[in-house]
């Protein structure tokens, strides 16, 4: 996979850092470009009485940045809904679609759209994460690629832009795509430990370091994160490159 650009697009500050980050540092590291969309402001991020919401997406946008610093992240969107109030709209994949044609990515990452709880079912997803990836569903087709879908988009500059690849990062079974991240777990560490209001006294380096570690297993390598993952525009060229070898091929036997 040939990969230039890449984008994260998550609903809360922490997410991208949860999830992604020892890849995105892989990425970084090697001079891939990668750029963050963080849907909302992170504001229901404690359930603390007396804190106000205004104040804390400040906090958590600052955490943010400050993760992004760490990563090599230079890129870095804020929709700004409301946390906890995402719902599956034309203005949230317009939104989307705009910072897609924008930075036109070879590969975009995305939630997982159908996870609705973890595998031991002590966890029941956020609709945010959900909903989030039901828009990057939208942008990824018809959305980014289509110039019927929202002209005005066209008037601003902003060309249809056809993914290559879609990611999606999994916990589960159906991970077809595990990226070694041993040689940058710790700056994934370092990242989320920036989400300071919501890490606090949590053991978070061991936590990450057991699930990544399970993530390896079986795959060579000490840490890992798991991805279930799309060739979209590669389709046709894979068509077009058998094709071609195709008639070379009978074009050989006929001189033979």
């Amino acid at each position: 996979m040939n990969v230039e650009r890449a984008m994260v697009i998550f609903a809360h500050p922490d997410d991208a850092e949860f999830g992604t980050a020892g890849t995105v540092a892989s990425w970084a590291r090697s001079g891939i470009e990668v750029a963050y969309v963080c849907v909302t402001d992170g504001s229901a991020g404690s359930n603390e009485p007396g804190v106000v919401r205004e104040e804390l997406a400040e906090i958590r946008m600052a955490e943010q940045r400050a993760a992004c610093d760490v990563l090599g992240v230079e890129d870095l969107t804020i929709v700004g809904i409301q946390d906890g109030y995402v719902e599956l709209t034309l203005d949230l994949r317009r939104a989307l679609t705009r910072e897609v044609r924008r930075f036109r990515p070879d590969v975009l990452v995305a939630p997982d759209p159908t996870r609705y709880w973890d595998d031991s079912r002590s966890y029941i997803n956020h609709i945010d994460h959900r909903t989030v990836g039901q828009a990057c569903m939208a942008v990824a087709n018809p959305d980014s690629s289509t110039r019927p879908m929202f002209p005005e988009l066209l008037a601003e500059g902003f060309e249809p832009h056809e993914l290559p690849y879609l990611w999606i990062g999994t916990f589960g079974a159906e991970a077809d795509t595990y990226i070694d991240i041993t040689e940058t777990i710790e700056t994934k560490i370092e990242a989320l430990r920036c989400h300071k209001s919501q890490i606090h006294d949590w053991p978070v380096d061991e936590w990450i370091r057991d699930r990544a570690r399970e993530r390896a297993e079986g795959h060579g390598f000490e840490y890992a994160e798991a991805f279930k993952t799309f060739k979209l525009r590669e389709r046709e060229e894979e068509r077009r490159q058998a094709d071609e070898a195709s008639a070379g091929d009978s074009g050989g036997q006929g001189r033979g």
